[in-house]
């Protein structure tokens, strides 16, 4: 009575974790059908069909004929999220470089810190 019941505990994991994977599948094709700029909107229609259809036959077939491109799109919109995300901690840090040194200039011409200083925080900044 064990033997069965441990069995039954491995079958139902082991199901539990195809059942997740193809759901991970089915919304990373379904996810990249919506990203795809060059499908047409008969071709995506087409595409979910058949994903509702005949889920594995059409995630085998999305992956051997598309998945080139779906790796090209995810790593082109990883690059462009990175992209964004920094222009934004640039803007809200205030700057760069430029920034620094105008702040440095600033202070230079206030009087605040001498010639030496200056040219030593400059160099700190350019270099």
């Amino acid at each position: 009575m064990l033997a069965f019941s441990l069995w039954n505990a491995i079958w139902i994991v082991f199901v539990s974790f195809v059942f997740i994977a193809v759901l991970m599948m089915m919304f990373s094709v379904i996810t990249d059908i919506f990203r795809d700029h060059e499908l047409s909107g008969w071709g995506k229609a087409a595409w979910l069909i058949a994903l509702l259809f005949f889920t594995f036959l059409t995630l085998i077939v999305y992956v051997i004929v598309r998945g080139d491109g779906m790796v090209k799109r995810s790593a082109k919109e990883q690059v462009e999220a990175k992209q964004s995300f920094d222009a934004y901690v640039r803007d809200v840090a205030g700057g760069g470089a430029a920034s620094e040194l105008e702040k440095a200039s600033a202070l230079h011409n206030e009087g605040k810190i001498d010639d030496a200083e200056y040219a030593a925080l400059k160099a700190k900044i350019l270099g």
